[in-house]
């Protein structure tokens, strides 16, 4: 059934209530139903079931309720068929995610924005008429955690990192999984930039984001969250106006484990919130893949550490479509290993002799010189050749590091 206005205030106010966390709420659900339920019980009854700091904030209307009820509503109504979709999910939906049914701390609201081909309810309307008209149209968020994969990682990766990132997930896109990530810099947004270019037709990708859906966070990824909403579809639990507040994005990494049939670790530090993410998964008993890296770099530690614990190596994009066999839709393609290069002479050969120079680890252009015997001028020539080529980044401190994805390598 389509929400209405007063079903929508009852909810926000249960959310907006002091004290009254998720966990609370479920108990006073299960106590006494629906939220409107909740609200017209006397104090002696919901004393019977939460705290008496709980029942006095139950009883008091949250100052902010009338404005946030306003916003969301006109929120809701800029919906359109054409255009990006709007949508509240509630814990009381018969749609609602049952991957986050399973939960300790389900969110009460979801509140969603994304391509109407991907989410099947249509937009809320002032019309009476049109509201009865689409009483039946069953509200569900359809998204199949058994094709789901979580890929996440460091804000601040290497180059290799992001190359990583956003290959596997276009590859895994190509094969019918939906990437999940957290809309973060970094590993996040190129794993979703990647499912993106895939151009499958299926929920390309899922944000799960830390903030209202009424802004954008971090403001460089605008117009990225723009196309997840034309691809695929952009999730919150936090209601319009809330910002951007270090505490939410911890929380929000429980629903992108939650989502996600396994959980992919591109590159995380030891303080990575991206281990939360795994350590979530691994708790729920799903699949944890990690990108091993060099063991100089800092930004690989917390991927070395995962494997420590039991954590996947991953090599190849074969090594995670191993786990979802069981799926006969998805194409098992996969990245093959680095081709031998055939015989070469004069530039060509110098290429391959730098690249073979450079191995995957950052590297100075006085070891290069010594690894290759090319004289400076020569070498910093065929440097700048790989690196227009899109074959190598230069990294602070005159440091060179390849990049995978290079003409030696290809897709099979």
């Amino acid at each position: 059934m389509m929400i209405q206005r007063q079903e929508l205030e009852a909810w926000l106010r249960l959310t907006q209530s002091s004290g009254v966390g998720n966990v609370t709420a479920r108990k006073l659900l299960g106590a006494f139903g629906v939220p409107e339920a909740i609200f017209a019980q006397s104090v002696s009854a919901l004393q019977q079931v939460v705290s008496s700091a709980q029942v006095s904030a139950l009883v008091t209307t949250p100052p902010e309720l009338a404005s946030l009820l306003a916003t969301t509503w006109d929120w809701l109504q800029h919906s359109a068929p054409d255009a990006h979709q709007r949508q509240v999910l509630t814990l009381g939906d018969a749609g609602y995610p049952q991957a986050l049914l399973e939960l300790d701390d389900p969110p009460l609201m979801l509140y969603l924005l994304g391509n109407a081909q991907f989410m099947e309810n249509r937009p809320v309307t002032l019309d009476s008429q049109a509201l009865e008209a689409l009483d039946s149209v069953a509200k569900y968020l359809p998204i199949d955690r058994h094709r789901c994969l979580a890929v996440v990682g460091s804000r601040n990766p290497t180059p290799q990192g992001i190359e990583n990132a956003r290959l596997f997930s276009k590859t895994l896109a190509q094969a019918g999984l939906t990437i999940v990530s957290g809309l973060a810099l970094g590993i996040d947004g190129a794993a979703h930039e990647g499912a993106l270019s895939s151009q499958a037709d299926h929920a390309l990708t899922i944000a799960v984001v830390g903030t209202g859906l009424d802004r954008v966070y971090p403001k460089v990824h605008h117009t990225l969250a723009h196309r997840i909403a034309q691809n695929g579809v952009i999730i919150s639990e936090y209601p319009l106006g809330s910002a951007p507040i270090s505490a939410n994005f911890p929380r929000r990494n429980r629903l992108i484990a939650a989502l996600s049939r396994a959980t992919l670790v591109v590159e995380a530090t030891l303080k990575s919130g991206s281990l939360i993410t795994a350590r979530l998964s691994a708790e729920q008993g799903k699949d944890v893949f990690a990108i091993p890296g060099s063991i100089h770099a800092t930004q690989s530690r917390g991927c070395h550490a995962l494997i420590k614990q039991g954590a996947k190596l991953v090599e190849s994009v074969q090594d995670v479509l191993d786990e979802f066999s069981d799926i006969q839709s998805i194409a098992m393609t996969t990245i093959a290993t680095e081709a031998r290069p055939s015989s070469v002479t004069g530039l060509f050969d110098q290429e391959h002799m730098i690249r073979e120079a450079l191995g995957f680890d950052p590297v100075g252009l006085d070891a290069l010189q010594a690894r290759t015997g090319l004289e400076t001028a020569q070498l910093q020539a065929v440097l700048m050749t790989l690196e227009m080529g899109g074959e190598l980044a230069r990294l602070p401190g005159g440091l060179f590091q390849r990049l995978a994805c290079s003409r030696d390598t290809r897709l099979l």
